[in-house]
């Protein structure tokens, strides 16, 4: 067994050693394939979960590089690098709303490509790569969406950027394949050959190394003399043969013309002015639906429950690091946090993160919102008791007594149909029990007034 341990523990390092070394030639992928197989055979292998969570960070996966040092801190809490770098970030509140807002945008971004307004979604990318230049995702996003569009030169800049961040993106260069396909040669011999087939044949052409050297033919002053002389006698002759042949009949036919473009355009005119009657219309029409797109930009921006969640989950990790007894401060941070309204959102990252906390402080922050929301209900405050009860039952579902009390504070509302919902989840989670015997009476009364 010892030696089995062993060889597990010696084939990790190897592992680890190899994803170092992708790291130091930037070749974040395969560092992090390397890094996962070495924490598999190792979950313990601090220094190879401390690396993973570094090319998290470079990659722009903040949510997951904490979450690796958090994991390293609780299997390592001294003498660990993890302290360091989740330092960083703490004390850089800047770097965090900057973080925040990247993920927000970004989500913002997917949005749109999910409602194909591409438009907004380059717009948004582009915002989030101002804050997070280091952000592969949003690269390789907005490179898709350069190919989608047609941009090649724009999508293969976008795919550089990312393999220069990451030189073994298998994505990046699949892109980037795409985008030389659809790109032309390049035009630098067609240029020389254009300018050389333009030109006179009185010049004289040589190479000089690399270089082509056009030099026009010398002339002897004779020759240039007769051609300026002939130049201007057939300047005179062409004067002369217009004003006495050729102007009185096409000044004739000048004037005939103008009366007809006259007409023309007067014809024109009208039809024009009812042109712009229509396009005042459509402008009208379109300003109508600009301003339905602002008001859902907007909204977009104003509500956005995932990056609310993130948010409130970082918190929450903060004040666990710094006092991992501030179970009120924990519990104001993640006031905000509903995991079941975002289970379709949220990365496996987060939700491992969330996870992890809960195991750490989900029954404290259980019992304290429970006391404050059976005290509420004492008081008859029902609308507080029923936000308590509904969080201490969210953070530990397995409390009888939470669901029951949820269940008499709805009733007390007057919410006879949700009482009635919760009456019946206590009967069918917890039944053989005292409170489930009570909630099938409260179930027993409220059928028969209603009868």
């Amino acid at each position: 067994m010892a030696t089995t341990k062993g060889k597990l523990k010696s084939l990790s390092n190897r592992y680890y050693n190899e994803g170092l070394e992708k790291a130091g030639i930037r070749d974040m992928s395969g560092a992090i394939e390397s890094l996962r197989q070495s924490l598999k055979l190792d979950k313990y292998n601090i220094n190879a979960r401390n690396l993973l969570g570094l090319v998290y960070y470079e990659t722009g996966e903040v949510v997951p590089a904490l979450s690796e040092w958090v994991i390293s801190k609780n299997l390592q809490p001294e003498d660990n690098a993890a302290d360091y770098y989740m330092d960083s970030v703490r004390n850089s509140p800047s770097h965090l709303e900057n973080v925040n807002q990247t993920i927000k945008k970004f989500n913002i971004a997917l949005n749109y490509c999910h409602q194909d307004s591409l438009d907004l979604a380059v717009i948004q990318l582009k915002k989030v790569l101002s804050l997070n230049p280091g952000f592969i995702k949003a690269h390789l996003l907005l490179a898709l969406l350069y190919l989608k569009n047609g941009n090649w030169d724009r999508a293969k800049i976008e795919c550089q950027k990312a393999l220069k961040l990451d030189t073994g993106n298998v994505m990046a260069k699949r892109y980037l394949k795409e985008a030389d396909s659809m790109l032309l040669p390049g035009e630098s011999g067609k240029l020389v050959s254009d300018v050389a087939a333009s030109e006179s044949d009185d010049v004289i052409r040589y190479n000089s190394g690399n270089e082509m050297i056009i030099q026009p033919v010398k002339k002897s002053a004779i020759t240039r003399s007769n051609s300026i002389w002939g130049i201007v006698l057939g300047i005179v002759l062409g004067v002369a043969v217009a004003c006495f042949l050729i102007l009185p009949q096409r000044i004739q036919n000048i004037n005939g013309s103008n009366q007809e473009k006259i007409a023309q355009i007067s014809e024109e005119s009208d039809a024009k002015s009812a042109q712009i009657v229509s396009y005042e219309q459509q402008v009208k029409s379109l300003q109508e639906e600009i301003d339905k797109l602002s008001t859902q930009v907007t909204d977009y921006e104003g509500v956005d429950s995932t990056s609310a969640a993130m948010n409130s989950l970082m918190k929450a990790v903060n004040i666990y690091m710094e006092e991992p007894s501030d179970i009120e401060g924990m519990a104001e941070a993640m006031a905000g946090l509903d995991l079941d309204a975002i289970s379709g959102d949220v990365s496996p990252e987060f939700k491992s993160l969330y996870d992890y906390l809960m195991t750490k402080v989900g029954p404290k922050l259980a019992d304290s919102y429970y006391n404050t929301g059976y005290d509420a209900f004492k008081k008859e405050d029902y609308e507080l008791a029923i936000t308590n009860l509904s969080k201490a039952y969210q953070y530990d579902n397995t409390n009888v007594n939470t669901l029951y009390y949820l269940g008499n504070a709805y009733y007390s509302s007057g919410d006879i149909d949700k009482a009635k919902e919760i009456y019946d989840a206590v009967i069918t989670n917890f039944p053989d029990t005292q409170s489930a015997q009570a909630a099938e009476t409260k179930l027993a009364e409220i059928n028969n007034s209603n009868g």
